[in-house]
């Protein structure tokens, strides 16, 4: 995983170029790194280094400035959870005043909070808590600005949920996983069905497969000490 966040496949060799060289830099390449964003939002795909160097350059061109661009920054960061990519966004991002070749009012200001309140809610797993907010007149702005144009983002954050199920879960009821994906009926038949998960038609439960992260295994820690080493304990303990 580790290898994929730092060089995804879909990465082009003029971006990596870009990402792991000297011209991450370079302002005049603000626009190849910004376009390579957008394809990210048509086509499900994400490169944090990339969004990253792109802040990067902002911090050190305030011209260059688009807050639209970092919203969407954050956006796309936010379906990485738990993984910090949202904080690493954050920790570049100046408190600065809104440049003044903006031709309308900087939006970030009043986005950013709600971009951290779901992303908090998303680290803390409240996804139930996470979709009513998302749906609530507050962010109706945010999801007809901004989501609304993000290939994929009500789905992306499904797997967000579906990371932590299958960390947590072997069986988990129909109704709880259907309010932590926001999906009911059948959709959540289909959706589920998609996984490769069976749901047990006498219960009604969803039988998540196993792996590493929800198996309880029985671990047996064996100590050998040796004679000296006890004898050395022994005598320390008179002398004390």
């Amino acid at each position: 995983m580790a290898s994929t966040w730092i060089n995804p496949s879909t990465r082009t060799a003029t971006i990596d170029d870009l990402v792991n060289g000297v011209d991450r830099y370079n302002p005049n390449n603000s626009g190849i790194l910004e376009d390579y964003l957008y394809h990210q939002i048509r086509s499900e795909e994400y490169d944090c280094l990339a969004n990253l160097a792109i802040l990067k350059l902002y911090q050190f061109n305030p011209d260059l400035y688009n807050p639209d661009i970092v919203i969407n920054i954050l956006i796309k960061a936010l379906a990485a959870s738990p993984l910090p990519d949202f904080n690493l966004c954050i920790s570049l991002l100046d408190e600065r005043t809104s440049p003044s070749q903006l031709d309308e009012p900087d939006p970030l200001p009043s986005t950013l909070p709600l971009l951290k309140q779901l992303q908090n809610l998303l680290y803390r797993c409240r996804f139930p808590a996470f979709w009513k907010t998302y749906l609530s007149e507050e962010f109706e702005s945010l999801r007809d600005n901004y989501t609304v144009e993000v290939a994929g983002f009500e789905n992306s954050i499904r797997q967000v949920a579906i990371r932590a199920v299958k960390a947590t879960f072997t069986r988990i009821s129909s109704e709880r996983l259907g309010s932590y994906l926001n999906l009911e009926g059948a959709a959540l038949v289909s959706y589920v069905q998609s996984l490769g998960w069976e749901i047990d038609s006498s219960s009604g439960n969803i039988v998540v497969p196993p792996n590493p992260d929800n198996q309880i295994e029985a671990t047996v820690v064996q100590e050998q000490i040796k004679l000296p080493q006890l004898t050395k304990v022994i005598s320390h303990a008179v002398k004390a």
